[in-house]
């Protein structure tokens, strides 16, 4: 698979993630003609790939003045999901394009099938797999965009040389103020 990188993304992860830049204007970046629209077709986008999840970042805030990041994953079938989590730092959501995603918000599970919306604000513990045979696909949003990177950078890590370890991975998600649901819930970044 390739990689094409959004126009401003650079396309691997930093060790320190950036503030995001300020935006233009109210409408984001600007150009000579006015704000920068984003069209990103079928096949493009930037592709990441997680053990046996495909992302393809749709926006990853260049367009949006940072205020939004929106992904594609395509999740095989029988794919656990990461441990369960919250985030301090922005609010998550996920529209389910088709399958089923098991989410598990707390103690509750909710099977979440084609057409389905599950929003999750700051500090909702969290995680999602897919249960089923067939792939699911699901597009996320994340408010504001910076969570794009942790992606990008957990991409990083994982195709490093040296095995990952647990204290690693929880390195990573303390830089963007997500932890794990049975830690202290994380201050805001």
């Amino acid at each position: 698979m390739t990689e094409t990188p959004n126009a401003d993304t650079p396309a691997t992860g930093s060790a320190d993630p950036a503030p995001p830049a300020a935006p233009a204007g109210p409408a984001g970046p600007a150009g000579p003609a006015g704000p920068i629209v984003s069209v990103v077709g079928p096949g493009e986008g930037e592709t990441v790939l997680l053990g046996t999840t495909r992302m393809r970042i749709l926006e990853d805030g260049g367009t949006t003045g940072h205020r939004l990041g929106i992904a594609e994953s395509v999740i095989a079938p029988r794919t656990p999901g990461p441990p369960q989590h919250r985030h301090a730092g922005h609010d998550e959501g996920f529209y389910i394009v088709s399958g089923s995603v098991r989410f598990t918000i707390g103690d509750q599970q909710h099977d979440a099938v084609a057409g389905t919306l599950v929003v999750v604000p700051p500090g909702a513990p969290h995680t999602f797999a897919n249960v089923r045979d067939e792939p699911a696909v699901m597009l996320s949003t994340f408010t504001p965009d910076p969570y794009v990177r942790y992606f990008r950078e957990l991409r990083d890590l994982h195709a490093g040389s040296e095995t990952v370890t647990p204290e690693a991975q929880l390195r990573l998600m303390h830089r963007y103020a997500t932890e794990p649901a049975d830690a202290p819930a994380p201050g805001p970044s």
